[in-house]
């Protein structure tokens, strides 16, 4: 099933959403149909305006944001100026909240991919009242463990890149939350310090989550680079601001929350995620849940067989 056919938005602008944050949010698709909202990864990465075609333009609504600080919402991350303890969790759940009653839709459909996945998640288990169904992929839940394993534990799987990693950690720093340890470089004062850090960061990611060319050139824009790293670290070292119990999942522990809510988890079985089973437990918890596998896919929404099921996904749900 290919993708529908690319679109422009008929509706775009910047939300104010408190604390001096403006907030990108653009409409495409039917003014009149089935509304749902975007979710972007990173946190940090902005929305790609391909996710657009992921929907039938003549059934929804669509709806994608940049999250605080990302793509085209200002403050950016990227400014050393910018102030970060006003982008949490609770901040960016409350934005959905505000966009969603400034266009003034009761309810709809969640689309998330990685963090974007964990976002969605935590939304609709605190906001259920206002969401129909979810479609995730990249499925992330934001716990402890899952930023463990993508920073320490890869390191097993790709030594010589975790090696370069480390190096650019001072080697007190170089135990516990490598996130947090990072997070501190990317806050220094010294601009040099501050670049080095979000260039080994995204090196790392690099080579730990193959990605289209497309996104890898990405982290060529130093600006791009800037605030994505700074943001990642940022959720990273602070539990994704979930409150206690994230050690052990805190989107997990309320599973439960997400009874009688629609959802497909589309996933591919090459994605490091998976070997923590985050999205098997997420699936046996959640009941009415349905789990997509994609054989030789990774954590992208791009590869071949995933796109094809999210377009699958949300022609089902369409209606």
């Amino acid at each position: 099933m290919p993708l529908y056919p690319e679109i422009e938005p008929y509706e775009q602008g910047m939300l104010d959403v408190g604390d001096g944050n403006l907030v990108h949010g653009e409409t495409c698709g039917n003014p009149g149909g089935k509304p749902a909202v975007v979710l972007h990864g990173g946190p940090g990465s902005g929305c790609s305006p391909c996710l657009r075609r992921l929907f039938a333009p003549a059934a929804y609504r669509i709806v994608l944001l940049d999250q605080r600080g990302s793509g085209r919402s200002t403050p950016h991350a990227s400014r050393y100026g910018t102030d970060m303890s006003v982008n949490t969790t609770a901040h960016l759940m409350a934005d959905l909240e505000l966009l969603r009653e400034h266009l003034g839709i009761e309810r709809w459909l969640v689309w998330g991919v990685s963090w974007g996945s964990a976002l969605a998640l935590r939304y609709a288990q605190t906001h259920p009242g206002t969401v129909s169904e979810l479609v995730l992929t990249g499925v992330a839940t934001g716990s402890n463990p899952e930023v463990e394993l993508l920073t320490r534990g890869l390191g097993q799987i790709f030594p010589e890149a975790f090696g370069r990693f480390l190096a650019e950690l001072p080697p007190a720093e170089r135990v516990g939350n490598l996130a947090a340890a990072f997070n501190r470089l990317l806050e220094s004062p010294d601009p040099r310090v501050r670049e080095r850090a979000a260039r080994a960061w995204t090196d790392w990611e690099t080579a730990t989550i193959p990605a289209p060319p497309r996104s890898v050139a990405r982290f060529e824009d130093p600006v791009y680079r800037m605030g994505f790293a700074r943001t990642v670290t940022h959720y990273w070292g602070n539990d994704h601001f979930m409150g206690e119990g994230n050690d052990g999942g805190v989107v997990l522990r309320d599973a439960h929350l997400l009874t009688g809510i629609p959802g497909t988890l589309i996933q591919g079985t090459l994605d490091f995620g998976n070997l923590l089973g985050i999205v098997w437990r997420l699936h046996r918890a959640w009941p009415g849940s349905e789990l997509v596998t994609v054989d030789d896919a990774g954590h992208t929404t791009g590869a071949p067989g995933v796109a094809e099921a999210l377009v699958a996904a949300t022609d089902k749900y369409r209606k």
